[in-house]
């Protein structure tokens, strides 16, 4: 059965169903004065039914003593102290056993019932000793409304105090219990919390370093792989035309200067704490239909504004400066778009040239720029190089990421990025 303190079982510390050893003793010093009691007014008992005084003890201390079960069992307890109460006995059974049944976890209407069997005993028991206390003299009457007063206030005295005031412990002892599982889940919760956001935060910190190790390779990649152009072609003409290896010496100043610029702002940020705008944490792309609806999205952001699309030209002068060929076309009704888009479509188009210079040196290369009613396009394509060796000869490193994060960048803008041979 359910009763009080079931809840707490798993951590109790006290002997057989108590949880303490305190509640214990409790009970059975409750239960030991029950006995005494029972067995006090088991005497006149005994002697009314004609019984032997020493069975009427026994039988007293035996019913008293079931209070000791009161936390286990109260059912059984409110059970005996009905069957005694014709015997005029234990009282104190009485009002703690309908407490303890009170308190517990048992159904309303278990509960109800017992508490009206207690009621009617007690009513009987008190309707016939207001009777013989009457037959005697001992009380005047004043009425006939005198004993079945008496005999429901003392039923009512006996049954309705233990009951409510055992049912207001046992609803405060739920709502108690309600409340520290509430707590306990609410730290559970927080405790779930806690390990979302470190896992998010790490996550972060990856898609950041991912985002870093790409800038950086935008960056430098191309910058320095003109200059390692320029400084061949400087190798090749330094005796034999002086004044162009001064021009393309100072070509490669320039663009040392800029790679450095845009390191140091870049590790500028970083070194400041400065939260790196979202825009830039997410994988950017060379934009397909879903370009338009980013760009909304970029405008509100705020944060440091890069390359943009009106610099393709710039870009596309440094690839002439270093001897390729490159023939630029922009269709479409030019306008602006959100930074996000405007750089990406930068960088795919820097990365490409930066692949020409590493893999296809010399070769004839073609910008195209495509401005379209819900989306900004771009192509780059290169003819065979005139010599298939010249990459190799110049000498450039290659890690094989500039593909993989052009379509990171076009993925995360919900782009499309095609790449591969032509016919």
């Amino acid at each position: 059965m359910t009763t009080t303190g079931e809840v707490h079982r798993a951590t109790a510390g006290g002997p057989w169903w108590w949880e303490r050893r305190r509640s214990a003793l409790f009970d059975i010093g409750l239960a030991g004065v029950s006995a005494a009691e029972c067995a006090v007014e088991g005497i006149p008992f005994a002697r009314n039914a004609g019984l032997p005084l020493a069975v009427g003890v026994v039988f007293g201390v035996l019913a008293g003593s079931t209070l000791v079960l009161r936390r286990r069992w109260p059912i059984a307890v409110v059970l005996v102290s009905v069957a005694i109460t014709p015997a005029q006995m234990g009282v104190m059974l009485t009002v703690v056993g309908l407490y303890s049944l009170a308190a517990s976890e048992m159904p309303r209407r278990i509960i109800g019932a017992l508490a009206g069997m207690s009621f009617v005993g007690a009513l009987i028991v008190a309707v016939v000793r207001a009777q013989q206390d009457v037959a005697r003299g001992d009380v005047f009457q004043v009425g006939s409304w005198f004993v079945p007063f008496v005999a429901i206030t003392t039923a009512l005295g006996v049954t309705a105090p233990p009951l409510l005031l055992g049912m207001y412990v046992g609803a405060r002892r739920r709502l108690m219990e309600s409340l520290t599982e509430r707590n306990d889940s609410l730290e559970r919760e927080l405790s779930l919390l806690a390990e979302r956001a470190e896992e998010r935060a790490e996550w972060a910190r990856g898609e950041e370093r991912t985002r870093i190790a790409r800038e950086m390779h935008d960056v430098v990649a191309h910058r320095v792989s003109l200059m390692v152009v320029h400084a061949a072609a400087l190798q090749a003409v330094a005796r034999k035309d002086p004044e162009k290896a001064v021009k393309n010496a100072a070509l490669v100043g320039d663009m040392g200067r800029q790679a450095l610029t845009e390191l140091r702002e870049m590790l500028g940020v970083l070194r400041s704490g400065d939260a790196v705008p979202e825009r830039t944490a997410v994988p950017l792309a060379a934009v397909g239909a879903a370009a338009a609806a980013a760009a909304s999205r970029a405008e509100a952001e705020s944060g440091d504004v890069g390359p943009c699309l009106a610099e393709l030209e710039e870009l596309v002068g440094q690839s002439r400066a270093a001897g390729m060929v490159v023939e630029m076309t922009v269709e479409g009704e030019v306008r602006v778009y959100g930074a996000v888009v405007e750089q990406t479509a930068y960088r795919v188009v820097q990365e490409a040239l930066t692949n020409v210079h590493k893999h296809a040196g010399g070769a004839k290369t073609y910008v195209r720029l495509a401005h379209r009613g819900a989306e900004v396009a771009m192509q780059v394509e290169n003819e065979p190089p005139p010599v298939p060796a010249a990459a190799s000869s110049v000498g450039l490193p290659s890690g094989g990421n500039g593909l993989v994060g052009m379509k990171e960048r076009v993925a995360g803008l919900g782009g499309v990025f095609v790449s591969g041979p032509t016919d």
